[in-house]
């Protein structure tokens, strides 16, 4: 695997990686903020057709918009990230796409989660986003499409507003169909 936008910490043993994320990072493209950053972190592989991947992630998020999760990625301008993101004082789902602009979903957790596991599944040009819940089945949150043959798959962290926080991804697998 290999960064882009590598933190100053961050430690992996086996499936376990643990990042200190950097201040004023974050991935968003233009929509509704008017601004480009490109600067999070991204911890990837680079893979080809179908796969399921899926991680368990946790963080001692505290500042609004801190967020830990999986990312898709073609280029800068269209990539797909999934995970928690921290706003107004809560641990939200969060999916973000971006085909040139980003868009934003995201649904708050009403008791938030010492951890969340993340299942991405990319079959074709279709992404299916799921996590699991409470009876330890995963439930789907999102479909969108990413084009293309050659996708950098893997671990997302960021602090857009904040000073950094502790992200810890755990169990890490990829699955190829």
């Amino acid at each position: 695997m290999q960064w882009l936008n590598e933190p100053q910490q961050w430690q992996q043993q086996g499936t376990h990686l643990t990042v200190v994320t950097q201040s004023k990072t974050d991935f968003w493209r233009v929509t509704h903020y008017g601004f480009i950053r490109d600067n999070g972190h991204f911890y990837f592989d680079t893979l080809r057709g179908d796969f399921l991947i899926e991680v368990e992630v946790s963080g001692h998020y505290r500042d609004l918009y801190d967020q830990a999760g999986i990312m898709l990625r073609v280029d800068e301008k269209h990539w797909i990230k999934a995970g928690i993101e921290y706003v107004n004082g809560i641990q939200n789902l969060s999916a973000v796409v971006t085909h040139g602009h980003s868009d934003w979903s995201l649904t708050p957790f009403l008791q938030a989660p010492s951890a969340l596991k993340l299942r991405v599944e990319r079959r074709g040009n279709a992404v299916h986003l799921a996590y699991m819940c409470a009876e330890n089945t995963y439930t789907p949150f999102r479909m969108a499409y990413l084009l293309g043959e050659n996708l950098h798959v893997g671990l997302m962290c960021a602090s857009p507003k904040g000073e950094g926080f502790a992200a810890t991804f755990e169990g890490y697998r990829i699955q190829r169909h």
